[in-house]
């Protein structure tokens, strides 16, 4: 049993030993979710602090990644898949762990959630329709929004005499306005597209 376990780690050692640059901080950006997320839990200044840097980093990353697959020609269907559920999986833990603290409604939790997987169903759905759903631009003011209420949110504390946690739930509701209409308008784009199809 352990020679098999030890087995499948090292296979999956160099499977990420074959991945290109841009795949591996995408796979590095999921990784980091986990320490962000432990020391989160903590809720101390510090470990908040810490919890912040590391997903300020995440959130760098995918800039970064996305600049060397377009610069050097790593764009790869893995890439294109890992790319948007490392975002996701960053955002929503994040704020899942926020409401479990009880420094955000949970009610904002589940719109957010809820909204990323009725437009990754949809866009399945118009994929198969030969429907491309491209990021618009209220889809990038909400990922925008979304990751300047997380850092002040993810601080909590006062800093300076400056109150984290009142700014994050400010830029949390304009993010939340952003969440709502970039999904409406994914939807109506799927329907006009396809309004003399069966669907």
């Amino acid at each position: 049993m352990f020679k098999h376990k030890k087995d499948v780690f090292f296979s999956f050692l160099r499977s990420v030993k074959n991945l290109n640059l841009a795949t591996k901080i995408t796979l590095l950006r999921i990784i980091v979710i986990v320490p962000t997320i432990m020391l989160l839990s903590l809720a101390t200044k510090f470990a908040t602090f810490l919890a912040c840097a590391f997903f300020v980093f995440a959130a760098l990353s995918d800039l970064l990644d996305g600049y060397i697959a377009r610069r050097y020609g790593q764009v790869t269907t893995l890439g294109k898949f890992l790319d948007p559920l490392a975002d996701k999986l960053l955002i929503c833990t994040i704020l899942i762990e926020l409401a479990s603290l009880d420094w955000i409604p949970a009610w904002a939790v589940h719109l957010v959630v809820v909204r990323e997987l009725a437009v990754t169903g949809l866009r399945a759905v118009a994929a198969d329709h030969g429907v491309v759903l491209a990021a618009d631009t209220y889809g990038k003011w909400k990922t925008t929004f979304q990751i300047l209420a997380i850092i002040p949110l993810m601080l909590h504390y006062s800093y300076f005499g400056i109150p984290m946690h009142s700014i994050g739930i400010f830029l949390l509701y304009i993010a939340l306005f952003f969440t709502v209409l970039s999904g409406f308008n994914y939807f109506y784009t799927f329907c006009k597209d396809t309004c003399n199809e069966e669907v």
